[in-house]
């Protein structure tokens, strides 16, 4: 090919790369070996406010130095990469005189053989860009501003569950920072990849439902398990396409030690009755009370064995520290050790982190053992150590657990029948004998009956705003004449059913529940029941029913 020849393809082809550059959106420009600019498109003289004809032909760090090159020459920078592209992120004033954010890419131009010709570099526009990047880490500042300041717990998951954004209250109730927990799956706070655990987080934003005011658990840091009430709801983008879930939760740990702190405030003054079993209790109640004794108390069910077991902690010199109940009964036998003793991280499949029990949550208090003639044979005996030696092991644990607790038990049952029938430990029985008190059945103290009505009734005029100040006659007689086979605490549910029931001041039979409207008298030890109060009761039931057939036309 000759030199004219030459020429004349390098025209044709500058041309059409020119044609090219003007056609693009992006700013590009071009230099050769002396760094002489050699094409300059549209886009970049908007950019630049610069003009074609006033730049072609001129070195390009005379142009614009300062402002495109930072005082720093890109060509000179390209090279030396070796021929990769370089990018720099600049500012620089347009024609208008305002501020720019501008991406620049630097590239060699090569020739056939390898070797440097020139240089090209585009500018891209990123003011857009950068204005909704500002926008945005504004926008998140504000809400992290808000959450933070929210006296609630917050974290949002994406969809795959992992946590994106963790409010300061949520690390103030969970111990986790922000950033250990950001990017970890939420079941690491919620436990739901356990056995038997529900995931309302992943309910919720499966099926783009809100739930609210759900009582549930949360997993802290140091392992233990919060009592929360949470709001769960799926989070949404502009389209409506679901791109995660939100969960906002409230520590009702606080609440519910105040609430057991109201409730576990009983004194001696709460122990009402006249009648002479009750006040030879009454008479050893402080001294036993002051004593580091073990106690064991027995009566049947309704009682109050409860009750006493607070009032003797609350009287005691651990009257500030702890009072745990435990029921022996509630529990199968393989989760009663785990939830007295606790357990250590991997003593069982789904172990994942050390649990206290119940006897260190008790430590330097009382733990109140009800139910104890239930306790399975197996733990009796690490009961015993408990009691002898004041340490344990928890379950998987290999180190030895030190408590100091005052133990108080109680029993429904006759724990002397179950040690002859091999079922409760004898050596056991003796350590917790050491001080009993037996609380005799309602029915063995029917003295008591018109003073614990009167204090029931009291109550709920308290606590419940109960408009009944009194009882009639007929009524009195029939309370006074029932056998209250669930003893005291049967006696209360009777009482607070007819409060409810009545509207003025006086609580008539009427209000007492039907099983009870039956009862007339008590002779030798047995129920009495009158036909009249029956027959009575079935005619009203039939009147009832043959309204409701007339209403609906039936």
């Amino acid at each position: 090919m000759s030199a004219k020849d030459l020429d004349t393809e390098t025209s044709i082809l500058h041309g059409q790369f020119s044609l090219l550059l003007e056609n693009l959106s992006i700013g590009v420009f071009t230099v050769d070996v002396e760094r002489r600019i050699t094409s300059f498109n549209e886009t970049v003289q908007r950019l630049t406010g610069l003009k074609e004809d006033e730049v072609i032909g001129k070195k390009c760090y005379e142009v614009f130095f300062s402002d495109l090159c930072h005082g720093q020459c890109m060509y000179s920078e390209a090279v030396k990469a070796s021929g990769k592209p370089l990018a720099f992120d600049i500012e620089i004033q347009d024609e208008s005189g305002g501020r720019r954010h501008i991406t620049k890419l630097v590239s060699p131009i090569l020739s056939s053989d390898g070797k440097v010709t020139g240089c090209i570099e585009i500018l891209q526009d990123s003011s857009a860009y950068s204005e909704l990047l500002d926008r945005i880490r504004y926008d998140e500042h504000r809400l992290k501003l808000i959450l933070d300041n929210l006296d609630i717990g917050v974290f949002t998951v994406n969809r795959g569950g992992h946590i994106t954004s963790f409010n300061s209250m949520a690390e103030t109730i969970t111990g986790y920072q922000r950033q250990e927990i950001v990017g970890q799956h939420h079941a690491k706070l919620t436990g739901c990849d356990r056995p038997g655990e529900t995931c309302s987080l992943a309910e919720s934003i499966s099926s783009g439902k809100t739930l609210a005011n759900l009582h549930r658990r949360l997993c802290t840091k140091d392992g233990r398990n919060l009592p929360i009430r949470a709001n769960f709801m799926a989070l949404r983008n502009e389209a409506g396409n679901t791109i995660g879930g939100l969960e906002t939760f409230q520590d009702l740990s606080l609440i519910q030690q105040l609430n057991r702190a109201i409730s576990n405030k009983y004194t001696f003054a709460d122990m009402i009755g006249k009648d002479g079993v009750m006040q030879q209790i009454f008479e050893i109640l402080p001294v036993v009370a002051d004593s580091e004794a073990n106690v064991l108390v027995e009566g049947p069910t309704g009682t109050g064995k409860d009750l006493l077991a607070k009032i003797i902690h609350n009287a005691s010199r651990r009257k500030d520290k702890p009072f745990v109940k435990v029921n022996c009964a509630a529990l199968p036998d393989n989760l009663l050790e785990s939830e007295m003793f606790g357990y250590v991280k991997g003593a069982f499949t789904g172990a994942d982190r050390d649990k206290p029990g119940r006897f260190q949550e008790a430590n330097g208090g009382s733990i109140f053992l009800d139910e104890i003639g239930d306790m399975p044979l197996s733990l009796q005996a690490k009961l015993l150590r408990v009691l002898e030696d004041k340490e344990f092991y928890p379950l998987g644990g290999r180190e030895l657990c030190r408590v100091d607790v005052r133990i108080i038990a109680a029993t429904n049952q006759i724990v002397e029948e179950l040690v002859r029938e091999k079922r409760f430990r004898e050596d056991l029985f003796y350590r917790l004998n050491v001080m009993r008190l037996e609380l005799p059945p309602l029915k063995e103290r029917r003295g008591d009956l018109p003073l614990l009505i009167s204090n029931f009734l009291k109550k709920y005029n308290i606590t419940k705003g109960a408009a009944a100040s009194r009882i009639a006659e007929d009524a009195m007689e029939i309370l006074l004449n029932y056998q209250y086979p669930g003893n005291i605490r049967e006696l209360e549910n009777i009482i607070e059913h007819a409060c409810v029931l009545c509207q003025g001041e006086v609580i008539e039979r009427r209000h007492l529940p039907l099983y009870v409207q039956t009862i007339s008298g008590h002779r030798g030890g047995e129920t009495i029941f009158r036909p009249d109060v029956v027959e009575a009761r079935d005619q009203r039931e039939r009147e009832l029913i043959v309204e409701v057939f007339k209403e609906h036309r039936w």
